[in-house]
């Protein structure tokens, strides 16, 4: 009897690349359609492999969902990390430098954001747990970031920096919603018309000179 080899993948592609273009399908899958309607069928389909083959690589459909957000939520928490850690006089601002950290850390991969801030997990699972622990990780850090831009402007108020923080991560959702639907948009490209926006913004609400 053959024993097949653990390196051994289909149609001689190597396991470790099968496992990742498995990975990469079932990322935009989850990202695209949330997990809720994500089938394992429709991505095995999508890399041209069996459901069972799938199945044996990754285990169930949570366990493929697991796999594909702990490198999301790795690359998200610690693009933020770095974005708001020291930096040099004249930089942008932390906000833009967060944005261009997550525009960056996505690019290639935009729809991850959505596996990441996912509403259809099922409540209670390990799938909806683990989400979580790197959500509250992320609003952690907006947290101390939107404290310290109130605390600046003279204002401390910790509701005001809660609200600030919710308010923050639906920015985030939206931005990276509009960038999905415009591909031609680099993460460079993405962070200039923020910048601007967000200049925009603050010269509107600051002269009262806005729509009515």
């Amino acid at each position: 009897m053959t024993t097949v080899s653990s390196r051994a993948g289909t149609k001689g592609v190597p396991r470790a690349d099968r496992e990742r273009q498995i990975l990469a399908a079932a990322t935009e899958e989850f990202g695209r359609h949330g997990y809720e309607a994500t089938t394992v069928a429709a991505i095995a389909v999508r890399v041209g492999v069996t459901k069972p083959l799938l199945h044996q690589y990754f285990g169930s459909k949570q366990d493929l969902y697991l796999a594909c957000l702990d490198p999301v939520g790795e690359r998200l928490l610690n693009a933020v990390r770095t974005a708001m850690a020291g930096h040099d006089t004249g930089a942008p601002s932390t906000p833009l430098r967060v944005l261009n950290a997550l525009f960056t850390a996505l690019d290639g991969q935009r729809g991850a954001w959505f596996v990441l801030y996912d509403p259809s997990l099922p409540p209670g699972s390990d799938a909806a747990l683990r989400a979580a622990h790197y959500r509250d990780a992320i609003d952690g850090l907006a947290a101390t970031g939107t404290a310290e831009l109130l605390h600046a402007a003279g204002t401390t108020d910790p509701l005001d920096a809660d609200a600030l923080k919710y308010a923050w991560r639906g920015l985030c959702t939206a931005l990276v919603r509009w960038w999905i639907e415009h591909p031609d948009q680099s993460p460079e490209a993405m962070t200039r018309r923020c910048s601007r926006i967000i200049e925009a913004a603050l010269t509107a609400f600051a002269t009262g000179d806005g729509p009515a």
